[in-house]
């Protein structure tokens, strides 16, 4: 437990288990789904590929598909789910929905953004528009890059849009200074609500990776209907070996 109730978590007990049915699984195969994009130019059609190669049990692969745009990462997520990408300046993200995703959810000022389940990634440019919202993820969960988020605030100003220190009831997990899993307990805001994902009666659960010297960032968010929260830990795995 850090200071002033603020939780740094090594593992969850979810993890543990996923980790320890690991040990036993075997390569497997899930679908690969193409996912349309839209962003500030023209709109990319779905690609196609092949089944994608996974290294978890076969109960759970076969809930799993690999949903993936023209660029940036892919992602599993539930099986039979609808997906949608946008990209610009700042990067490219990716939501996998159960209910097809809709324009009006993603852009302009009257967006809803995701009020139940979904799987989004963020692949954020840190030498671009993107390091504002890098920098709002290092300012929360990465101590050890607090120049990053100095550098930003003197160059551009906007000191306010940046809070030093985890959310108070987020759970982390630190694994490293580039790599934090963390989760947002059911209607609490933290890093899985900074983005589209509105807080609901549900967890979300994460991981932010910061990469390479620019600091870019690659981040999940993860809330599940809790028929098929046992997903969960698997495409965090997934994610974090990729």
């Amino acid at each position: 437990m850090g200071r002033g109730g603020r939780c740094y978590l090594r593992i969850s007990s979810a993890v543990l288990i996923f980790l320890c049915s690991a040990l036993s699984a075997q390569k497997v195969r899930v679908p690969f789904v193409g996912c349309p994009a839209e962003g500030q130019s023209d709109p990319w059609k779905a690609p196609t590929g092949t089944n994608k190669a996974v290294e978890i049990g076969a109960k759970e692969a076969q809930k799993l598909a690999y949903y993936k745009p023209w660029f940036g990462s892919g992602v599993h997520a539930p099986r039979d789910w609808h997906c949608f990408a946008t990209y610009g300046s700042d990067g490219v993200s990716l939501f996998v929905s159960p209910r097809p995703i809709k324009l009006h959810d993603l852009f302009g000022l009257g967006r809803r953004g995701f009020t139940g389940p979904v799987v989004q990634i963020d692949n954020l440019d840190g030498s671009t528009s993107g390091r504002f919202e890098v920098a709002q993820v290092v300012a929360r969960a990465f101590p050890a890059r607090k120049a990053f988020v100095t550098n930003v605030i003197e160059i551009f100003g906007g000191a306010s849009d940046y809070k030093f220190g985890p959310y108070p009831q987020e759970k982390v997990i630190v694994q490293t200074d580039r790599l934090v899993d963390f989760r947002t307990p059911p209607h609490s805001e933290g890093l899985g609500t900074m983005s589209r994902l509105k807080a609901n009666n549900d967890p979300v659960d994460g991981v932010a990776i910061l990469d390479g010297p620019t600091l870019d960032l690659l981040m999940l968010r993860v809330r599940l209907p809790r028929e098929l929260s046992s997903l969960a830990p698997a495409i965090i795995h997934e994610f974090e070996r990729r």
